[in-house]
This record gives structure tokens, C-alpha cells and sequence, in this order.
């Protein structure tokens, strides 16, 4: 392993650099952070191992450098969602969509989603992306709301609380699978309590 890691100038060597993270990233979400190696890493991105550590100082520098340039597209794809609309005529189908899209997002990617979060409460680094970007994102929503004229008292706090809702129904749907549990009906709960968060906003 070289201990003087430097950062590449050339062309050549900054699309290298990117796709060894592009490819490390992608190989530790599909088959885990410890199921992962540099030598795979290097295989896969079509580079030598010692071109790997003039970069990296492990996989480790790998997964933290992806996460920062790939992860929102997993855990945070709503900061990079500008389409959406909170209608207060058609609140309740933004939110139904809201649950449908982050439902397909982590099925889609349903191997990183347990991978990362996991070290999310083993990691502090990891940790601190992942709580870094889930305020991004709850400010993000809040600026939305206020845009379509709802009111700002206790609006980050409610957002939240929306977020966390719907997370929680993701993992249940995606990772838990209750075989007791009706998701139609649990959705359709989730989607009143989201309401009553807003009531006051919706009856205005």
C-alpha cells in the first residue's frame, strides 16, 4: 500500500481515479462492503491494484468518495427530484406518488439500502453523509411547501416526521415483509397521518 496518496492532474488520470470509484462504489452495493476487495476493485475498472492505492488508501476511501458522488441517486434521489408539486388540491396523490417512487427506488436498490445503512450505526463517517443529507433533503421539501403556500410554523419538524413515515414503510414493504401485515391498508393509514400533519394548510 503507498502511503503518500495523491491526487491526480492529468485528464487521464482523473477519469481513472473516477472510474475506480464508479466501480468500487457499485461492487460494494451489490455485494457488500466485506464481500468486497481492492483487487476486484482494480479487475473490474480495468487498472493495476497499485493504481488503486496511488489514489486510495483503501476501499474504504472508496466507499466514502462514492457515496458522496453516487449515493443521493440510492438513499436521497428527492434532492435531485425538481419535478415535484405540493398541490394542496392533490396533496394526497403527490404523497401516494412520493410513497410509490421511494418504494420502487429501494427495490431497485434494495442491497445497497441494507449494506449502507447498516454502517450508518457502525460508522461515523458513513453516518455523517447519511444525517447530512437527510436534513439537505428535509429542508429541501420544506422550501418546496413553502413555495406552494404552506404555512412555515413547525413545517421542518413535520417534514421530517413525513420522511420517517414513509422510510419506515419502504423497509417494511422492501425488507420485512410481515406476512400479518396489509400494505394497502398500512399505506392508506400513512397517507391520513401525513394529512393530519397538514390539516390546517389543507382546510386553508
Amino acid at each position: 500500500m503507498i502511503d503518500n496518496i495523491r491526487e491526480p492532474k492529468q485528464k487521464r488520470a482523473i477519469e481513472k481515479k473516477e472510474r475506480i470509484i464508479e466501480v468500487g462504489f457499485n461492487l460494494i452495493c451489490k455485494n457488500g462492503y466485506y464481500n468486497t476487495n481492492t483487487a476486484e476493485i482494480a479487475s473490474q475498472a480495468g487498472v493495476s491494484t497499485g493504481i488503486v492505492y496511488q489514489y486510495f488508501k483503501d476501499k474504504y476511501d472508496i466507499l466514502i468518495e462514492g457515496l458522496e458522488k453516487y449515493g443521493d441517486d440510492i438513499f436521497f434521489p428527492m434532492l435531485k427530484n425538481s419535478n415535484i408539486t405540493f398541490d394542496k388540491k392533490n396533496f394526497e396523490d403527490v404523497i401516494r406518488n412520493m410513497i410509490e417512487y421511494y418504494v420502487n427506488n429501494h427495490k431497485i436498490s434494495n442491497v445497497a439500502h441494507e449494506e449502507i445503512m447498516s454502517m450508518v450505526h457502525s460508522d461515523k463517517q458513513v453516518a455523517k453523509y447519511y444525517y447530512k443529507r437527510e436534513l439537505e433533503m428535509t429542508n429541501s421539501i420544506k422550501n418546496l411547501l413553502i413555495k406552494n403556500n404552506f404555512n412555515d410554523n413547525n413545517l421542518y419538524e413535520k417534514v421530517h416526521i413525513m420522511m420517517g413515515l414513509i422510510d419506515n414503510l419502504c423497509h417494511e414493504i422492501i425488507y420485512h415483509k410481515h406476512d400479518n401485515m396489509n400494505y394497502d391498508l398500512m399505506k392508506n393509514l400513512i397517507i391520513d397521518s401525513i394529512k393530519n400533519l397538514f390539516k390546517n394548510d389543507l382546510t386553508n
